[in-house]
């Protein structure tokens, strides 16, 4: 090889060798502290394209989870508070059953009634104030409502929740559609209550006097607090309706227990889902440190030995001014 001073080849293969070892040195300790080995679309064009995609799907995820939990809890919140209807609808079966004994006078008939009567409000009161995240759940406006559990805006990634678990549970909710139905004693619901009060309906039975003349039928005495003695309107047959009521609401609290696990099935889906999505990302994205402190010493190796090299190098210049 010719002995030159303007070109130094010897040099600039050590720059250029030098350059490549710093810049995979550079790339290993990015690596090593970001824990990934795409960091960049030029370390892998297609991988981080894919590895940015899983990112949106597994938070996409995350909120589908949060939603059909929030869901779950929704209809926990409706079920407990029919639990508590229940319960108060129960105490009015027994206490009608009690007025129907036949062994109370007026006076203990109208306690019965009392009692009776502050259960009925209380039922509307708690059916007025079931809610959650400000949506009421108990006074027949709901509606159909979806779950949104999966990534897509197809009917497969929405559970959907029946409009009937959400109907009016008031007591006109409850016993309206009772207004025409018989008794096994052969009297409708609508004739028991007239006949405890003139003009009482219960297709309102939000309204206090309605109510209170529905507590009365139940007691078995007139709204003016006299007993009835009309042939046929005692106050067992007004069993027949709680009964139904009861029934209504056990009914609607098997829907609400098959609703939740509709949910929960879904929330186990979304885990299965959202675990194998990140296996899959890690494989595609996380760096092997093990591999990757390898290479960082060869890399630092060769820096530390091309830097050697070029300040060699870059002295041959020099020997033509020994042939001078």
């Amino acid at each position: 090889m010719a002995l030159t001073i303007n070109t130094n080849m010897s040099s600039l293969v050590a720059q250029r060798n030098l350059s490549k070892a710093t810049e995979s040195l550079n790339v290993s300790i990015e690596r090593m502290t970001t824990g990934y080995k795409v960091n960049h679309a030029a370390d892998n064009a297609a991988g981080y394209s894919i590895a940015r995609n899983w990112d949106t799907q597994l938070s996409s995820l995350d909120v589908a989870a949060d939603n059909a939990a929030t869901g779950a809890d929704m209809l926990t919140t409706l079920e407990d508070t029919y639990a508590l209807i229940s319960t108060h609808l129960q105490r009015v079966r027994d206490l009608t059953e009690q007025a129907a004994n036949g062994t109370y006078g007026e006076d203990s008939l109208q306690a019965i009634k009392a009692e009776i009567y502050s259960r009925l409000q209380e039922i509307n009161r708690i059916a007025a104030n079931c809610e959650f995240n400000g949506k009421k759940l108990m006074d027949g406006t709901a509606g159909a409502l979806n779950l949104q559990v999966g990534l897509y805006s197809d009917n497969n990634s929405k559970i959907t929740l029946s409009a009937d678990l959400f109907a009016s549970a008031n007591m006109t909710g409850l016993f309206s559609s009772m207004a025409n139905t018989t008794a096994s004693g052969g009297k409708k619901l609508s004739e028991i209550v007239a006949n405890a009060k003139a003009g009482a309906v219960v297709t309102d039975l939000t309204n206090a006097t309605n109510l209170e003349t529905f507590a009365c039928a139940c007691a078995g005495i007139k709204y003016d607090g006299t007993a009835v003695t009309t042939a046929g309107y005692t106050p067992d047959q007004m069993i027949d309706f709680l009964d139904k009521a009861l029934t209504n609401i056990s009914t609607k609290s098997t829907s609400l227990g098959a609703a939740q696990n509709r949910i929960n099935s879904a929330l186990d889906s979304i885990s299965v889902q959202s675990e194998n999505i990140t296996s899959s990302l890690s494989t595609l994205r996380d760096a092997d440190i093990a591999e990757e402190s390898s290479n960082y010493v060869r890399a630092q190796i060769l820096q530390q030995a091309a830097s050697t090299l070029l300040s060699t190098a870059n002295q041959t210049p020099s020997i033509v001014l020994n042939l001078l």
